[in-house]
């Protein structure tokens, strides 16, 4: 991969975090970077190319991450974050050693909304892909601990899909009608359920409607957790963002940008070509 960035761009940037994924809902974890480390320099890459990534085959996203990681590579980063939870369940720990700098992923937070939970039960919120498969089901059980009967992973694909439309902006009564009609539908199936996690990094833009319609029950987001894992390698630069694309026929710059902007973000994006 090659991105077009010119001499002094690239120059400007210092031990960047690089954080990537295929669609749009990794920005929120450049905007908790920003939050928490204002200084940091950051290298935002939607390799949109490869969306969806929970529907690659193990293989696949074998090489789509050794791939990305190694490009990434190029920018020098203080440490990379792999911000979408299906290559950090399914394939991250077979990528250790692949470049130097730290790879953190976004993995759901089971333990602790266990630990939270108590005798309840835990909801596992994420695209239908990521739930149904074998990866994650095994990768909850492990970390349940003999508690797997009380974690349920859990469709949450309705609401992902108010996000990557833009609809949470600008139709809030009807996010709100879909967000309370999902709680509905989740106490319906589980009304044991006392913690939920955001396993999809497209659910944090929904937070003030997902507190609302939960009531006093904790929301665990897994990006917040590997945002402070990565705080200690952190190092000042001057706030900078670099935004990376890629395209194929399904999905442009353009289409990326105009879905930014729905988002209320306006950031240069620079093409990288394969």
């Amino acid at each position: 991969m090659r991105a077009i960035v010119d001499d002094a761009t690239r120059h400007a940037l210092h031990r960047p975090v690089a954080v990537f994924d295929a669609g749009i809902g990794s920005y929120a974890a450049v905007t908790l970077i920003r939050r928490l480390l204002p200084k940091q320099d950051i290298v935002y890459f939607a390799d949109r190319a490869s969306f969806p990534y929970g529907e690659k085959s193990r293989p696949e996203l074998l090489g789509i991450l050794q791939r990305t990681l190694r490009f990434l590579d190029g920018f020098s980063p203080a440490a990379v974050l792999v911000a979408s939870n299906a290559p950090s369940v399914t394939v991250l720990d077979d990528l250790a050693g692949v470049i130097g700098p730290p790879v953190f992923g976004v993995r759901p937070p089971i333990r602790n909304a266990l630990a939270l939970a108590g005798e309840r039960d835990v909801a596992v919120l994420g695209v239908r892909s990521m739930v149904e498969s074998e990866a994650l089901r095994a990768y909850a059980d492990a970390e349940a601990q003999g508690r797997g009967a009380q974690v349920h992973l859990v469709d949450a694909s309705s609401l992902v899909a108010l996000v990557e439309s833009g609809d949470f902006l600008f139709s809030a009564e009807k996010t709100r009608d879909i967000v309370d009609g999902f709680m509905r539908d989740l106490d319906a199936r589980h009304p044991e359920v006392g913690v939920l996690t955001l396993s999809s990094t497209h659910l944090p833009w929904l937070r003030s409607y997902l507190d609302t319609a939960c009531g006093h029950r904790p929301l665990l987001d897994p990006l917040e957790d590997a945002v402070a894992a990565i705080a200690p390698h952190a190092v000042p630069g001057s706030g900078m963002i670099l935004g990376l694309v890629t395209e194929d026929e399904r999905y442009g710059i353009e289409d990326f940008r105009r879905m930014l902007g729905r988002l209320d973000i306006i950031l240069p994006l620079h093409a990288v070509l394969a």
